[in-house]
């Protein structure tokens, strides 16, 4: 009868480890999940800020175009000041 009872009692430290087992594993993924939402959110953040930063900075693609009339006009006017002065 003795082998039995540790037979049996084999059996409930197998099935209480199991048990144990499979909660670390789902509280191990309950812990990825909730952070995968977390940085999902966080992306889903970024992408919209950088939405807003492109189209802020989307009137800046005709800055070259500013700057090289700019210099031309600098380059005018110095001719203009040459011959206006006579150097």
């Amino acid at each position: 009868m003795g082998t039995v009872l540790a037979a049996s009692g084999g059996w409930t430290v197998g099935l209480v480890l199991g048990i144990v087992v499979v909660l670390v594993a789902a509280a191990i993924v309950i812990t990825v999940v909730t952070q995968a939402r977390g940085i999902a959110g966080q992306a889903r953040a970024a992408v919209e800020g950088f939405e807003v930063v492109r189209a802020q900075t989307d009137a800046l693609s005709g800055v070259g175009r500013i700057n090289d009339s700019g210099v031309r006009i600098l380059h005018a006017a110095r001719a203009l000041r040459k011959v206006a002065v006579g150097k």
